[in-house]
């Protein structure tokens, strides 16, 4: 038996509104905020679900702001190298006609300030900067000039023109994740862009009985070499091969000192560790790190060989001064040749990155739309189905309301105590 006393109807029905205006309010936010889940408790595993999908998608866009940065990025750069390879082009046309023997010297004379000019040109393309502020071709040196000219009197010359021009960035460094654990390489350094003949440094120091007297490392084209207590120049050697740096280590058979190549026309940048051992100083290939800025040849106990594109220019415009017609249709003729064979390598890995990009960019467009339909599907409201729940919800509450009413009148009588 249950006992009735006369506030129960009353509660019963307040009870009763309340879970249907508590219905209606949850319904409500579903339809706003375009999510069926308020409360994880809503639905376990669909929330799961849709949590992870948010978390890849936001990763996904992440990677797609990366593609469109790198877009820009490349195409910038191959605009300035379309630029450098037109001066290089235009600077080897005038070797081969320098070359033929039937210019005059005063000729000769005007080549060489043409020459002198793409030359001065093209070091303001490879100290360009990008939109952002950073040089294009300055690898992790964002905010230094890559090259540095340096100028003087030139035979035959009527002026001051550059007699040098020093490499002073470093190497490409700069990566933009694409997709999950994918990377592609952003810079194109000037060591790298700017240079026509494979550095070569021999060093005379006979480093038959020399070993590492405390562990360290050294650094070539920024990859550490980590040596220990004991090496010989042999384990040396074979480290440095063993690394990722485009480098070739071998012992000289004459002068039993250590010899490093690139691997094809670049800048070796080469620097012994802040701590530790001090291989490359020992071995007669640097004087130091003092300046961070260049790398300090030890030139007393090692020849360095392998000049950039300016080197090329520069000799073809000193022998066009001179009016060395040898010189020109032999060395200068072939560097000219070396600088623009390895410029058009360079172009044509960019544009292979650039394409790779675009690649990548097209796929993410079409998985994140995909990757948002999972996330509707997990999460998403369906309007139709909620509307039409909404008005039978408000039609039966109204009917509620008025039924209470009727059954529950209340007058001024039911205040009075």
């Amino acid at each position: 038996m249950q006992r009735i006393s006369t506030s129960m109807p009353f509660e019963n029905a307040r009870f009763n509104l309340m879970q249907q205006q508590s219905r209606i309010s949850n319904l409500q936010n579903q339809i706003t905020g375009e999510n069926r889940i308020q409360e994880l408790r809503d639905d376990p595993l669909a929330a799961a679900r849709a949590v992870r999908y948010e978390s890849f998608a936001t990763r996904l866009q992440r990677f797609e702001q990366n593609t469109l940065y790198a877009q820009d990025h490349f195409n910038l750069t191959y605009a300035h190298m379309d630029s450098a390879l037109s001066i290089v082009q235009r600077v080897r046309e005038l070797s081969v006609m320098a070359a033929n023997g039937i210019y005059t010297q005063e000729d000769l004379r005007n080549m060489a300030i043409e020459v002198n000019e793409m030359l001065g040109e093209l070091v303001s393309i490879s100290n360009a900067v990008g939109p952002d502020g950073n040089q294009l071709f300055g690898g992790d040196r964002a905010f230094t000039e890559p090259f540095r000219i340096v100028e003087g009197l030139v035979e035959g010359g009527r002026e001051n023109m550059i007699i040098r021009v020093d490499y002073r960035g470093a190497g490409a460094s700069r990566n933009a994740e694409i997709s999950e654990g994918t990377f592609v390489n952003l810079d194109l350094s000037g060591g790298e862009a700017f240079w026509a003949e494979r550095m070569q440094i021999f060093s005379s120091v006979n480093a038959t009985n020399y070993r590492v007297s405390e562990p360290g490392s050294f650094f070539l084209n920024g990859e550490e070499i980590a040596v220990t207590i004991g090496d010989t120049l042999p384990s040396i050697v074979a480290r440095i091969n063993d690394s990722a740096a485009p480098v070739i280590a071998s012992i000289d058979p004459t002068t039993s000192g250590l010899v490093l190549r690139g691997t094809g026309p670049g800048y070796i940048r080469a620097e012994d560790g802040a701590q530790g051992a001090t291989v490359l100083r020992d071995l007669g290939i640097i004087r130091g790190n003092m300046d961070t800025s260049v790398t300090l040849w030890d030139e007393t106990r090692s020849t360095v060989s392998g000049g950039s594109a300016f080197d090329m220019m520069i000799r073809l415009r000193d022998a066009m001064f001179r009016g060395d017609h040898e010189f020109i249709g032999s060395q200068g003729v072939a560097g000219m040749d070396m600088a623009l064979e390895n410029m058009v390598t360079r172009i044509a890995d960019i544009g292979s990155r650039q394409h790779r990009v675009e690649v990548t960019w097209n796929r993410l467009n079409r998985e994140i739309p995909d990757l948002q339909s999972y996330i509707a599907r997990e999460v998403g409201v369906n309007m139709a189905t909620a509307a039409t729940d909404l008005s039978m919800m408000e039609l039966a509450h109204r009917a509620s309301l008025q039924t209470t009413a009727r059954l529950l009148p209340v007058s001024l009588l039911d205040f009075l105590r």
